[in-house]
């Protein structure tokens, strides 16, 4: 039996009308004949622009909607054809939405959920009492949902989302609205799932933690496939490299000289001074600072600032644009 999820071709298709209510009936396309592989014991990262189709990739995953075409199977089993089985292998933790019953205490969520997962009776009582603990919410086991603050619905939406020990865990902002040490401790809990042996499928808008936890990432764009690899591989392939920024006080005919060598870009300062830019993948701040006083120069500024995530997904993002304009054109 093949283990982990796979993913091929799966489109989705959603119906709409093009004016108004009584308008012609169209369709809109969120996602695009994707292929992903999501690997038992590894944190997989499904990035893009808001609206790029994550969401609802993740809730094809999790059997929440039926893909209009293509196959997701997890551990061999179809999502489809063996809903039922697939749910007790997963679980999904959604930032942002209504995962929890408001009128029932967090204690008895968890209770109601543990015993759809069919966690047995006699562990059940222990599971809950080990992740309120885990999310900080053991004092308020036996409170309201709807006295709970955002962060803390949260928390218990978090619990929830571990409570059948799942296989392979679903993660859509899971850390949307939580408060830093929480976002931190939900952070290592992930890493150490998956290094026991969990698949975790991850998107995040916080793309210093997709860098922290993902060992792969697949970018996506209107439901379409744009990149994959390793975050370093991604921001190598896009040319985002680290940026040096350093002043020089006393720029003159040398630094300039020193400048154009290593192909700065030289911008001048309101104060007399210079500012030379330089993105490159090697580390050069120190080379470059060095030439520059030999060169005669003074510095009186160096800033280093390591290539991002970002920057490479928003030049996948804006490649794909021209492409797509050069093809309408």
């Amino acid at each position: 039996m093949t283990t982990g999820i796979q993913v091929r071709g799966l489109r989705k298709d959603f119906p709409v009308r093009d004016k108004g209510l009584f308008g012609p009936r169209g369709t809109k396309r969120a996602v695009d004949g994707l292929d992903l592989d999501i690997p038992a014991g590894r944190i997989t990262g499904l990035l893009g622009l808001n609206g790029a189709g994550k969401t609802t990739t993740i809730k094809i995953l999790a059997t929440l909607l039926r893909p209009s075409a293509g196959t997701v199977r997890v551990d061999g089993l179809d999502t489809v054809a063996d809903a039922r089985a697939v749910r007790r292998r997963i679980n999904l933790i959604a930032g942002g939405e209504r995962m929890v019953y408001h009128r029932m205490t967090g204690a008895e969520n968890l209770w109601y959920f543990g015993q759809l997962y069919d966690v047995p009776r006699a562990e059940l009582r222990t599971r809950i009492a080990e992740l309120l603990d885990l999310v900080g919410l053991t004092d308020a086991a036996d409170t309201a949902v709807e006295r709970y603050s955002r962060g803390m619905t949260q928390r218990l939406a978090i619990a929830r989302g571990l409570i059948n020990r799942p296989a392979y865990l679903l993660l859509d902002e899971p850390t949307l609205g939580l408060d830093a040490p929480i976002a931190r401790d939900l952070r290592k809990v992930v890493a150490e799932l998956a290094a026991a042996g969990t698949g975790v499928l991850l998107t995040s808008h916080y793309l210093t933690e997709v860098e922290e936890l993902c060992g792969h990432v697949y970018v996506i764009s209107e439901g379409r496939h744009l990149a994959q690899g390793s975050p370093a591989e991604l921001k190598a392939a896009t040319g985002s490299h680290r940026t040096v920024r350093l002043t020089v006080t006393n720029p003159g005919p040398a630094t300039a000289a020193v400048a154009d060598r290593f192909g700065a870009r030289r911008e001048p300062r309101p104060d007399g001074g210079e500012l030379l830019v330089l993105s490159h993948p090697d580390d050069v701040a120190g080379p470059l600072a060095a030439a520059i006083v030999g060169a005669g120069g003074s510095i009186g500024g160096l800033e280093i600032a390591e290539a991002s995530l970002e920057d490479a997904i928003l030049r996948l993002a804006d490649g794909e644009a021209r492409a797509l304009a050069g093809v309408a054109g």
